[in-house]
């Protein structure tokens, strides 16, 4: 059974910075992993992904020049640093992952975890 943590998640202030991590287990090979998030009242979007040696990172726009994805294998992990956080980055993050792509729809992640809240202040 493969198992997807999300953590990290609080309540910051506009301007500052936030880490959130991911934990996998039981899983034998990955394509893609990613960070989404969604809003109350809002559809879930793509935020990162991450291929599955690390080398290459796809960003939304919202998040280019912010955000950073990075992935340690040997601990199968990701993590997602944001830099520069906005009201409009509220939201409820989940971490995926999944075997194929396009990275950058959720109908290409097979598990997800529960997601964890991010409130920004301004």
């Amino acid at each position: 059974q493969v198992q997807v943590v999300e953590s990290g998640g609080r309540s910051v202030e506009a301007g500052t910075s936030l880490k959130l991590s991911c934990q996998f287990s039981g899983r034998a090979f990955i394509l893609y992993s990613g960070w989404f998030r969604q809003a109350p009242g809002e559809a879930r979007e793509f935020v990162a992904a991450i291929s599955w040696n690390g080398e290459n990172t796809f960003y939304a726009d919202s998040a280019k020049g912010r955000f950073l994805i990075s992935r340690d294998i040997a601990k199968d992990t990701i993590t997602l640093q944001m830099y520069m956080l906005r009201p409009d980055d509220t939201a409820v993050y989940y971490c995926a992952t999944g075997q194929r792509g396009p990275y950058d729809y959720p109908s290409s992640y097979d598990y997800w975890g529960q997601g964890t809240q991010v409130n920004v202040s301004s």
